[in-house]
């Protein structure tokens, strides 16, 4: 059985890149990449997300989403993921946060479509999708020590991903 990950992977430099397209593009891909990149959300529960489902916890933004496998959760957004929604939702107060172009709710497809548009874009020649941003959120927030101790299938990343995606760290003294 192979438990390699095989999902493509986003170094920082990428991600950065990601993040600066879709900042400069419309409000909705601007709030569909940040809540995929930032908090890591499955592409079909960023597109079941609806505006009532916004909340204020603690003085953080929330989104009440439903997990795979039916769990009803409820996630801090991160600033910046709260401030593209609330302008992607601009006056509306019901129904989903993501509209496609017809009106009705995006689906996983259109979603998709929106990644690799703006991952072109961003200038990225890989092959972008929605799950790459959950892949490169969960790299990044379990850290290399982790991911290798890990022995869940679907967190092995191969250490070359690893390395690119710490080669902004630190250097050391002797490295000047």
């Amino acid at each position: 059985m192979d438990y390699e990950s095989h999902a493509v992977a986003l170094d920082r430099n990428e991600l950065g890149a990601l993040l600066v397209a879709a900042g400069l593009g419309s409000a909705f891909e601007h709030a569909l990449i940040s809540l995929l990149a930032l908090n890591g959300l499955r592409v079909s529960e960023a597109t079941a997300a609806d505006i009532e489902h916004l909340g204020l916890e603690r003085g953080h933004r929330t989104l009440t989403i439903t997990r795979k496998g039916g769990k009803v959760v409820t996630i801090p957004l991160a600033p910046r993921t709260a401030r593209a929604i609330d302008l992607a939702i601009g006056e509306r107060t019901d129904g989903p946060v993501f509209l496609a172009a017809d009106g009705r709710r995006l689906d996983r497809h259109g979603a998709g479509r929106s990644v690799r548009k703006i991952a072109r874009r961003a200038g990225i020649a890989k092959a972008v999708t929605p799950h790459t941003l959950r892949h490169a959120f969960i790299t990044a927030a379990l850290g290399p020590t982790l991911i290798q101790m890990s022995d869940h299938r679907y967190l092995r990343v191969p250490l070359p991903v690893i390395a690119d995606n710490r080669a902004a760290g630190p250097r050391e003294k002797n490295e000047r």
